[in-house]
């Protein structure tokens, strides 16, 4: 199956993925402020593994539509069950950043979710005034430049190949208006809904990249989360906090095991 846009119409609006490949289903999903080409490294190897991947845009993001009320964990949880229910087939789960929470949330609610690979993941509120901060740093009149700056310190350690055309294409789509009014939104998510979901016993990888600079102990959030869900963790040497674009070569190999083990 080759990949082209493809939509999965929703009450408010439209999400957009791609397909590509033959064989059991991976639906890979970025975090916040990201889009689906975050997986362009990674889909490759899964697809020559005889997997089917599904590369999915958050509501607000990329090519999915900007006009839904609801944004964060929640919303897209739900969207991931849709998609799911739509295919009618069962799926491992790969979210990166704030999508490793709604995996949490699919899985709880959706038998179609064989398990989930959690890179990067946020699943508990941070502690502290960090969402008071974020509303008053991402502002529309300076919010993109502000996240635009920063995004590259989330990509301590290895730097992909491509990342100066891939950082230029994430600024394309963070366009003033409507898709930068959805990412503030979505910085606002409530991840206390994916930490309650985390005592699910889905067969559950942990992917950290050990520099990932969004924690202040990564490899101590991820033996915590590991700890919850029954699973599993790989410590990426090397990575940040987007180690599927960072570090392919470790990332999607450990996925392919992950998955081939869930099929028994």
């Amino acid at each position: 199956m080759t990949n082209s846009i493809q939509y999965l119409t929703r009450p408010e609006g439209r999400i957009a993925f791609e397909r590509t490949g033959e064989g059991p289903l991976i639906v890979c999903i970025p975090g916040m402020g990201d889009l689906r080409t975050s997986y362009r490294h990674t889909t490759p190897a899964l697809v020559a593994a005889g997997f089917s991947v599904i590369t999915m845009d958050l509501r607000g993001h990329g090519d999915s539509d900007k006009t839904f009320t609801n944004y964060g964990d929640a919303a897209t949880s739900t969207d991931i069950i849709a998609l799911l229910d739509f295919l009618n087939e069962d799926a491992i789960v790969v979210g990166n950043s704030m999508a490793a929470g709604a995996a949490v949330m699919a899985a709880r609610a959706s038998t179609h979710v064989r398990g989930n690979v959690l890179v990067g993941p946020f699943v508990r509120n941070p502690r502290g005034n960090l969402g008071w901060i974020l509303n008053i740093l991402l502002q529309p009149l300076w919010g993109r430049a502000v996240w635009m700056g920063y995004l590259p310190n989330l990509y301590a350690g290895t730097k992909p190949a491509d990342q100066t055309e891939y950082l230029a294409s994430v600024r394309q789509a963070l366009r003033p208006g409507d898709a930068f009014h959805a990412f503030r939104l979505t910085t606002r998510a409530d991840h206390a809904p994916a930490e309650a979901a985390l005592t699910t016993k889905t067969p559950t990888l942990v992917v950290m990249g050990e520099k990932d600079p969004d924690f202040t102990d990564a490899r101590a959030e991820a033996q915590w989360i590991a700890t919850q869900t029954g699973g599993r963790t790989l410590m990426v040497p090397e990575a940040g906090h987007y180690p599927q674009s960072q570090r392919p070569e470790i990332v999607a190999p450990a996925i392919i095991e992950f998955a081939r083990a869930q099929r028994g």
